[in-house]
């Protein structure tokens, strides 16, 4: 009896809900935004050594990331409404 082996894995736990995994991307999404904008801040107001290119770049790129790139995932990510799963013949 000593030598068969024991189950010690747990029952599968629900399946995740995608839908929390989606909410929690677009939040960390807009989260890396804030911090690029901050970053361009900084560098911009010379609290980080870097060229001034590079900071308007950051502030760029980071209000793109926090604005628009989450709205573009979720429009994805959306489900199809019923009139655009009927068949239009």
């Amino acid at each position: 009896m000593a030598d068969e082996p024991r189950n010690t894995s747990s029952p599968d736990p629900a399946p995740a809900d995608p839908a929390a995994a989606r909410f929690w991307m677009l939040q960390l999404m807009r989260l890396g935004g804030v911090l690029l904008v901050v970053g361009g801040m900084m560098i911009l107001a010379g609290k980080v050594s870097g060229p001034d290119v590079l900071g308007y770049g950051l502030m760029f790129f980071g209000l793109f990331e926090f604005f628009w790139l989450p709205r573009t995932l979720a429009r994805r990510w959306k489900s199809p409404t019923i009139d655009e799963t009927r068949d239009t013949r």
